[in-house]
């Protein structure tokens, strides 16, 4: 894994969030990943399998034009990468904006797919 192979994973991610389809999940992620969408979810809370995880994108997907983001490989090491940036969640006429800034601890297999995805996210005031 490099920085490139990174910035080309998280640019698909935000491509596959947007696009919302199945095929563009499991394009990332390996059949036995592991994704935490916070990261003190207990092992019982985590989503398991490439399955689980399309799943859980799906089951209340976002409007592909209420929100923006920006990522950016920030560290690798062998085949583990920190990822960096911004969501940012258009105002509507239920809610404000909101901006959220996330770092994502990832371990990749030798494929280019991630096999293991944590989140970290804290909403800007």
């Amino acid at each position: 894994m490099t920085k490139t192979d990174l910035q080309s994973w998280l640019d698909r991610y935000i491509l596959a969030w947007r696009a919302n389809t199945t095929t563009a999940i499991e394009e990332l992620f390996t059949e036995d990943a592991t994704y935490r969408f916070h990261p003190y979810d207990e092992d019982d809370e985590m989503v398991v399998g490439r399955d689980g995880i399309v799943a859980a994108w799906l089951e209340e997907p976002d409007d592909p034009g209420a929100w923006e983001a920006a990522y950016q490989a920030w560290a690798v090491d062998g085949d583990r990468g920190v990822g960096v940036g911004t969501s940012r969640y258009l105002a509507t006429a239920e809610r404000p904006e909101r901006t959220y800034n996330n770092c994502f601890l990832m371990k990749f297999a030798d494929d280019g797919r991630c096999s293991e995805f944590t989140e970290y996210y804290v909403r800007q005031p």
